[in-house]
């Protein structure tokens, strides 16, 4: 759950800006949903538009980012990539702001965004496209994104429990112990500063 984490120190840290924050957090695991099948409801003439139209549990929370003042992500990195489900939600979430008139990208509304990643690669070595392709379709509809990567990260409290021998848990730890907090410490930041770019407009 470090990226779990990583989201709760941003909510405390926009939190500690304004009482008047409200930050609400949406675990996609938790939902029953699916990536974009390209209906092309979000495009029919004269209904056109840029919130995905495709009624499941994902719809409320499309509805609410369109309406919010700004939108954190955070996803730990699979294979190189956020995950399955992150990225079917980014597909639902980015498709409608494309025309395909003109191959624009135009959301309801642009907005400060944090883009959190947590992974097993170090500065050093790491296989990460992150957000990939997805980062220019956010960056164009909604406003450059900031990026926060906490690398190396525990996977597990017991690495004795596990298959898990082409980990050091000792080198593991000690990155943990000198990297860690600062991660979380930048997460609170990121938070307080998309707060006070909220407030001061």
């Amino acid at each position: 759950m470090n990226t779990a984490r990583m989201l709760q120190k941003f909510e405390e840290g926009a939190n500690s800006m304004s009482g008047d924050i409200e930050v609400k957090t949406v675990r996609l695991y938790g939902l029953d949903y699916k990536g974009c099948m390209s209906c092309l409801a979000c495009k029919i003439k004269d209904k056109a538009s840029n919130v995905c139209r495709f009624q499941d549990a994902l719809t409320p929370v499309l509805e609410e980012i369109s309406q919010a003042d700004g939108l954190v992500l955070g996803s730990p990195v699979y294979f190189g990539e956020v995950t399955g489900q992150m990225r079917s939600f980014l597909e639902r979430l980015a498709f409608p702001w494309l025309s395909y008139n003109d191959y624009s990208l135009t959301a309801p509304k642009r907005m400060p965004v944090v883009l959190i990643e947590t992974m097993n690669g170090t500065p050093l070595r790491n296989n990460s496209n992150g957000y990939g392709s997805m980062e220019h379709c956010i960056a164009t509809a909604l406003g450059k994104p900031r990026s926060i990567a906490a690398y190396n990260t525990y996977q597990v409290t017991d690495y004795d429990h596990y298959e898990l021998a082409g980990f050091s848990e000792e080198a593991k730890r000690q990155w943990r112990s000198e990297h860690w907090e600062d991660d979380l410490q930048r997460a609170f930041d990121a938070g307080f500063r998309m707060a006070e770019e909220i407030i001061n407009g």
